[in-house]
């Protein structure tokens, strides 16, 4: 399998427009050629598996049914939208997912038009469905827009909050349910899809409108009793009560992997619906590759694997990972206090807190796809008197700025945050970079801020998290494995505010926030090499700044270096704001500031991303050397 294998139906498709050229009893077989072809691919790349797999079917009948692109086709999160990029000229590239300049793991609007709007995090797709259909409303178009959205996405407010809103607004969309747990749906069979079927009907509607227009003639207490009796029949049948609550018009359950199933209800939604519809889908997450039905994840996320038998290629990890050591330091605090409560939005095992879940289930919290309500959630625990760690990944953390500002800093309550995924991640690309938490939190007061330069760092600083109660703070840390260091049982409780010399020298200062510091100590070493004599510090803190350790940086030093993983605005500005206000940058001290770039970096490896970022090892030298050269030293006296 792989490019050189020949599939018949598949080999013919270029785009939608060739989907629809064919027999609708050829369907099936076109979804079975995406099928292998996604799983061989993915085989060779790594990515997202399982959610493409569940939705093969689904795919390729909306491009079968609608008229792509000129119909918007908006998928929520974009875990799935592999067999979409198949089908929509990109399968020759499929190799290069998630690889430096190759097609993103996600929809992204540059990349296709075919991609109306770029995802990577969960329930944005009605929202973005509506607005799309609120400017199609206000040109006068007639074109379709359908919203893809899974069940977990609905976990969040913001879909509800979209529902709600498209309910009132009655513009014409189409919204489908992609419930891939059973979560929501009751056993999916004939009848349902009949009723599906019926519901969706030019025949069903226009016997429903002319019903309303009767009623309506009625005195207002029949006409409501008839209304509530209508949606409620209807909701007992189906399922579909809250949608329609909503103002939704509701139809399903339907089996999500039946041509016979999908295609009349899309073609009736597609011809004759009025307002905003949901339709209620079923399908399996990694439907059609036995490993991923079997796997407890679905094969979610997957390295490169073997297809026949399954298995993952993960090489043995050489350290521990940030994650599992984060997991590790939280229940050693958990264990001599029983007010630490553990709190996840909908990634337990992502953030490491299955493991603390696993020893204390009473004290474990997983809210489901909802941060400001976790962080709140935290907020309402820490004003009685316990001890909340909220675990995010960074770029998800985003999403409840208000509640960390109004529910927590406001009101001083010590909620902690551990913030993982911190700096560049890789192949996820920019829409799960976490490139902002520094400036984002150091610029709010109360809060404190640690960032950790390695594992036993990280240890330190949760334990220092839990020990602080007078406030909330938040620990950062990287996606991946760490350095190897030697790990404590338990951290240390550090002083706030205070950071640490690793390196003394004279003439060069490196002040290091994060896992930077790596790359600061083997700068320092080049710089020696030339004769330059170099301090290496690591911040710890970018809130509270240790005003002491910089202040005594700047003076004794001609050049000091600021790096950290994080965007303009955060550590660097923060220190160079205290120097300026200071007086200590009149005295000729040539202050440098390295951070992330003003632009998004795409998806590829986090080596070279921070290559591309200019945060390497070679880049701290370079401007050093630079710096220098600017206060009158000549290259011959650097020994370059």
């Amino acid at each position: 399998m792989g490019k050189s294998k020949k599939f018949e139906l598949l080999d013919k498709i270029n785009s939608p427009d060739d989907v629809k050229k064919l027999n609708s009893n050829q369907l099936q077989d076109l979804a079975d050629e995406v099928r292998l072809s996604m799983i061989d691919s993915v085989s060779r790349t790594g990515g997202h598996l399982g959610a493409g797999l569940g939705v093969v079917e689904l795919t390729v009948a909306l491009h079968y049914v609608f008229n792509t692109p000129k119909d918007k086709l908006i998928w929520d999160v974009g875990h799935q939208c592999y067999p979409h990029k198949i089908l929509t000229g990109r399968k020759d590239q499929m190799d290069t997912i998630r690889k430096g300049g190759g097609l993103a793991g996600f929809t992204k609007r540059c990349e296709s038009e075919y991609d109306p709007f770029g995802a990577g995090h969960s329930s944005t797709s009605i929202s973005a469905g509506l607005g799309m259909a609120v400017a199609r409303d206000l040109e006068g178009g007639d074109n379709n827009i359908i919203s893809v959205i899974g069940d977990g996405s609905m976990s969040a407010g913001m879909a509800y909050e979209a529902m709600n809103n498209a309910g009132h607004l009655k513009s014409r969309m189409i919204v489908i349910l992609n419930d891939n747990d059973m979560s929501i749906a009751p056993p999916v069979g004939a009848m349902s899809a009949y009723l599906a079927r019926l519901l969706s009907s030019r025949s069903f509607i226009s016997i429903r409108d002319w019903a309303k227009n009767i009623v309506k003639k009625f005195p207002r207490s029949i006409s409501n009793t008839a209304k509530k009796a209508e949606e409620y029949a209807r909701g007992m049948a189906t399922g579909g009560t809250l949608f329609e609550e909503l103002g939704l018009y509701y139809v399903g359950p339907i089996d999500g992997h039946n041509m016979d199933h999908l295609l009349p209800v899309l073609e009736n939604v597609r011809d004759v619906t009025d307002g905003p519809v949901l339709i209620h889908v079923v399908t399996q997450k990694g439907k059609g590759y036995e490993f991923a039905e079997k796997a407890a994840d679905k094969y979610h996320g997957v390295s490169t694997f073997n297809v026949v038998t399954g298995a993952q290629d993960k090489s043995a990890p050489k350290a521990p990972s940030y994650t599992n050591v984060f997991a590790k330091a939280l229940l050693a605090e958990a264990r001599v206090d029983d007010k630490i409560i553990a709190i996840t939005a909908a990634m337990p095992s992502g953030t490491g807190l299955d493991k603390f879940g696993e020893e204390f289930p009473e004290r474990t919290f997983d809210v489901g796809i909802a941060e400001q309500h976790a962080v709140t959630f935290a907020a309402g625990l820490a004003a009685e008197g316990y001890k909340p760690f909220v675990a995010i990944y960074s770029t998800f953390l985003q999403r409840a700025y208000d509640q960390i500002v109004h529910d927590v800093a406001i009101q001083n309550l010590p909620v902690r945050f551990g913030i993982d995924r911190a700096g560049l991640v890789g192949a996820d690309g920019p829409t799960h970079a976490g490139s902002f938490d520094v400036t984002y939190l150091s610029t709010l007061p109360n809060m404190v801020v640690m960032a950790a330069a390695d594992e036993a760092e990280l240890m330190h600083m949760t334990a220092t998290a839990a020990a602080h109660n007078t406030g909330p703070s938040a620990v950062r840390y990287p996606r991946g494995e760490g350095t190897g260091a030697v790990l404590p049982e338990k951290g240390d409780v550090l002083e706030i505010g205070k950071g640490r010399i690793l390196k003394e020298g004279q003439k060069i200062a490196i002040l290091s926030l994060g896992t930077r510091l790596a790359e600061a100590l083997s700068a320092a070493e080049n710089l020696e090499a030339k004769g330059l004599s170099t301090t290496v510090a690591d911040a710890r803190f970018a809130k509270p700044l240790d005003l002491e350790m910089i202040r005594s940086l700047a003076l004794n030093h001609d050049v000091l270096i600021v790096i950290e993983e994080g965007s303009i605005g955060g550590f660097g500005s923060h220190v160079l704001e205290y120097l300026s206000n200071d007086g200590l940058l009149e005295s000729g001290l040539k202050l440098r500031t390295m951070n992330l770039p003003d632009h998004y970096i795409d998806h590829d490896s986090p080596q070279k991303m921070y290559e591309e970022a200019h945060l390497m090892a070679s880049d701290i030298t370079k401007l050093a050397l630079t710096a220098l050269r600017h206060n009158g030293v000549s290259s011959k006296k650097l020994g370059s």
